[in-house]
């Protein structure tokens, strides 16, 4: 079976014609030499290119933000409450999610507590993500559910919980979802994307997440429904299992939101130097570096690649000198090989980046927190100073650099959006740290799939990649898009060859 898409503008060249052939492009030229097809797809007055690649996902929590409660636009503490108490009334029975609160702005000057959630949901267990997702405020009800949470680090009695604690309440939040609630989450993540023209979604998982039968779920879920593919990580020490679990579900790594810290938002991002906004804390590493050395090397020695959520400054250098040594243990040939990843990297120095160029690792970064957050008076100016705030997320040194970047949202952190992303990523906040347009739409397609280690050598659109492709509501050239910031509607997700329908 042979699939001709036709009459479409590829790149800047118009007139072009694609075909499709057991799932890999099997030919690429003009429209008017185009082979015989058993299907042809009219293209004409739109735009095909290399489908996204969301390189950082959580596919339950998205879809249940999606569909749930979302408290993203809330302007103040009082609308957030608001927005709880007619959430609850209109819920079905069982345990009140959200995410999205995020308390810098907020007139009333602080941010949820357990007595403001209480009084709108009652003795209804209840879990608030942050809009970064590494603190939440929880209800009494779901305080009393987690035994001993009182002598974890970061509990609070006023129940906005941070570091272990936070973690430990947030097992026990996604364990009461049942499973066809999480099904119709995972369900919804990947319509969302699909209709954004995403044809690839890296599944970040781990035990403090969502835990391994919930990506069991998702991965089933995805081989047997059209829609975008998964793209599995497990974020767990290889001392604690966590490489038997990668082999058990076949996963592309051992790491994603493996975290070594946690979050500027939340105060829980590991710094050299405290917070300005709070100058009696820098932070917290999760790890000892000696823990961190086995799982790199576990994995090096394995062909596994390994992944780390590292925010802060000291988190990225304490899991760099943890590499280091697996350098001068097994050699850089063997580390390059496996393609080490870092999850997030908002605070990169320039000795990091060199030691990240060297041996071969990827940056995933999220091009949205800078739009959300950047500036001289967003939260990292907040949480920072201004001057550590301009130097966060610094694309341009990097992609300079030579170390190879993949973009994604964080969803439900940032929402899926990767046009977005892609202009975010180029309009950064701190000028001449933004990439140049061609490199930021890269990144978020065929960045994707080099950070998975299933990049096609000749690219996205050769003869022989994987048919993953997008055709965009559109007459202008990438060119335009890219200029004038568009955001155009996906018509048509090709997924290994496979089309699937995005407009009515």
């Amino acid at each position: 079976m042979t699939l001709l898409v036709t009459g479409v503008t590829i790149g800047d060249a118009p007139g072009r014609a694609v075909q499709v052939r057991d799932g890999r492009i099997a030919w690429v030229g003009a429209a008017a030499d185009a082979p015989p097809s058993d299907r042809v797809v009219a293209g004409e007055g739109a735009l095909l290119t290399p489908a996204f690649v969301d390189a950082h996902v959580h596919a339950t929590a998205t879809g249940l933000a999606l569909t749930g409660l979302d408290l993203h636009p809330s302007p103040s503490l009082r609308a957030a409450v608001e927005s709880i108490g007619g959430h609850v009334r209109s819920a079905p029975p069982g345990i009140v999610l959200g995410t999205g609160w995020d308390e810098t702005g907020w007139p009333e000057g602080r941010g949820l507590t357990r007595h403001d959630l209480d009084a709108v949901v009652g003795d209804r267990p209840a879990y608030l993500a942050r809009v970064d997702v590494h603190s939440a405020t929880v209800s009494t009800a779901l305080l009393d559910r987690v035994p001993g949470i009182a002598d974890l680090p970061g509990f609070a009695p006023e129940g906005w919980l941070r570091l272990d604690a936070h973690h430990a309440v947030r097992r026990a939040a996604y364990a009461a979802v049942g499973a066809g609630r999480r099904r119709a989450a995972q369900r919804a993540t990947r319509a969302a994307a699909a209709a954004l023209g995403i044809g690839s979604l890296h599944e970040m998982a781990g035990p403090e997440v969502s835990g391994a039968e919930d990506l069991a779920g998702l991965l089933e879920l995805a081989a047997a429904e059209p829609g975008p593919q998964v793209v599995g990580y497990w974020g767990e020490l290889a001392e604690r299992g966590g490489l038997e679990v990668v082999r058990d579900l076949g996963l592309a790594g051992a790491g994603g939101d493996l975290f070594c810290d946690g979050a500027l938002g939340s105060h829980t991002a590991a710094l050299s130097r405290p917070y300005a906004d709070r100058p009696g804390t820098s932070g917290a590493l999760r790890f000892d570096t000696a823990s961190l050395v086995h799982h790199v090397r576990a994995c090096t020695v394995a062909g596994i690649q390994a992944g780390f959520h590292c925010i802060g400054d000291a988190a990225v250098r304490q899991v760099l000198d943890a590499v280091g040594v697996v350098v001068a243990e097994l050699g850089g040939a063997a580390v390059r090989a496996c393609r080490h990843r870092l999850e997030h990297l908002e605070m990169v120095e320039d000795e990091a980046i060199s030691r990240m160029r060297a041996w071969g690792m990827v940056a995933s970064v999220q091009p949205a927190f800078d739009a959300a957050w950047g500036g001289d008076s967003g939260m990292y100016a907040e949480r920072l100073g201004v001057e550590r705030a301009r130097a966060t997320n610094p694309f341009a040194d990097l992609s300079d650099a030579g170390v190879a970047l993949a973009l994604g949202s964080d969803a439900p952190v940032t929402p899926l959006d990767p046009w977005g992303g892609v202009h975010a990523a180029v309009d950064h906040r701190t000028p001449a740290s933004g990439l140049r347009p061609f490199d930021a739409f890269d990144a978020a397609t065929h960045g994707g799939w080099h950070a998975a280690r299933a990049e096609h050598p000749v690219g996205p659109l050769a003869v022989g990649a994987p048919a993953s492709l997008a055709l965009w509501e559109t007459p202008a050239t990438l060119s335009a898009v890219l200029a004038e910031r568009a955001r155009p509607a996906c018509r048509l997700l090709l997924v290994a060859g496979e089309p699937i329908a995005t407009m009515p």
